[in-house]
């Protein structure tokens, strides 16, 4: 049975070859469209979450802000600030698995031979490195706990002002004097991509131990402090009790959102997924809109067909053919024709996703436009649209040729 309907199959496009190759390159495009709509949709929203987790992953940024509201007597208006003291507090706190200060120190002067420059510095516990993701290159390290006990004059410094200040070698192990202070590099941060950001990117500053920070500089307030939650299930608990727990220690209505600004992490990362999935589904919906126009180009094709071999029809039930088999006929002709031009759509765009993605990417907005993923979920479920589009496009036009009455069809003409 199936031997010879593809020999029919085969017979009727060496008759109608411009027609058929039209029609398979129609199908051959609305995949093509499909799938690369599809891949750089996936590419963008994998870019917008990872450009986000750049800055941060599963954690709360806290700031010192300003009440809105009278408390036991204060007034509103009240500016709140944070120090390194507040720390023990939130370790205590249920579902706290991280916590660290940072202070922070803009035109920091660094000098490493003839090299100079400016920038950001910041003062932090280890724990920082989990939550900002700044992990350090191999053949160095982050800070460490004997770093922050013994104020050890290290630090650790992201890739771009390291090949600023060490261009052509490793800044590992080398001497760097920081306003006028000797520190040694003991690791440098793996390139990243980072689109939010709080005092510029992290590949551009430096980062030494909160308590060497806190002994050179002397600050009485910390810039902010660092919290992540054990799991995202206790985040809107732990925020909450971030809120109750200053709130006891500064004299604030924990309900005053605005006494403390907390960066959400967890929401925003939620967010960027959202969007990431919104815009892919947008570029999907195009595409299989295009795929849509395609297959409603076969199922015409083949009323046409049906209507040119009307006679031949009409012979086939007059010497005994059932209605299943015109329909099985008609039906594997227009699936044949979708997934052969589908099957060359998609070899043809996957090898497009392949090559640009392969492209190297050193400029940050390219991370975004030429970063195009293929998931097996994409190809499986692009084959499926396919055999979808073959069956419904056939199964009208198979249904009407399997009504045609065998007399009336012999007198067509």
């Amino acid at each position: 049975m199936f031997k010879i309907l593809l020999e029919e199959f085969w017979g009727d496009l060496k008759a109608q070859k411009t027609r058929a190759l039209l029609t398979m390159f129609a199908v051959c495009w609305g995949t093509i469209a499909v799938v690369l709509m599809l891949a750089f949709g996936e590419g963008l929203r994998r870019a917008v979450v990872d450009g986000m987790l750049g800055a941060g992953e599963k954690m709360f940024i806290v700031y010192g802000g300003n009440t809105t509201l009278a408390f036991q007597g204060l007034p509103k208006g009240r500016w709140i600030p944070l120090h390194e003291e507040d720390i023990p507090l939130l370790e205590n706190i249920r579902g706290v698995d991280m916590v660290s200060p940072s202070f922070g120190r803009w035109g920091t002067k660094l000098e490493a031979g003839k090299n100079r420059t400016t920038t950001f510095m910041e003062g932090v516990y280890p724990d920082f490195e989990y939550m900002r993701n700044t992990y350090p290159k191999l053949g160095g390290r982050f800070l460490n706990e004997r770093d922050e006990e013994q104020r050890r004059r290290v630090a650790f410094l992201g890739d771009s002002i390291a090949a600023r200040l060490y261009p052509g070698t490793s800044a590992v192990g080398q001497r760097l004097v920081i306003d006028g202070l000797p520190f040694t590099v003991v690791g440098v941060m793996q390139s990243k991509m980072q689109t939010s950001m709080n005092n510029g990117p992290d590949a551009e500053r430096v980062i030494i131990p909160a308590s060497v920070f806190r002994a050179v500089y002397g600050p009485t307030n910390v810039d902010h402090l660092l919290v992540r939650p054990r799991s995202v299930q206790e985040a809107a608990y732990v925020k909450s009790q971030i809120y109750e727990t200053l709130g006891r220690r500064y004299h604030f209505d924990p309900k005053d959102d605005r006494a403390l600004g907390i960066w959400d992490f967890i929401e925003q990362e939620k967010m960027s997924r959202r969007i990431g999935l919104g815009i892919e589904i947008f570029l999907g919906v195009v595409g299989g809109f295009t795929l849509l126009v395609a297959g409603i180009g076969v199922a015409n094709i083949m009323y046409v067909v049906v209507r040119e071999r009307t006679r031949e029809i009409g012979t086939k039930r007059a010497v005994g053919a059932h209605r299943h088999h015109i329909m099985g006929q008609f039906v594997f002709e227009a699936m044949a024709i979708v997934l052969a031009g589908g099957l060359i759509g998609l070899i043809f765009s996957t090898s497009v996703v392949l090559l640009v993605d392969s492209l190297p990417n050193t400029n940050e907005a390219m991370q975004f436009l030429a970063n195009p993923k293929l998931p097996w979920p994409i190809a499986l479920g692009t084959v499926g649209v396919l055999a979808l589009t073959g069956l419904v496009a056939g199964i009208f036009p198979a249904r009407r040729a399997a009504s045609v009455d065998p007399v009336e069809a012999l007198r067509y003409e």
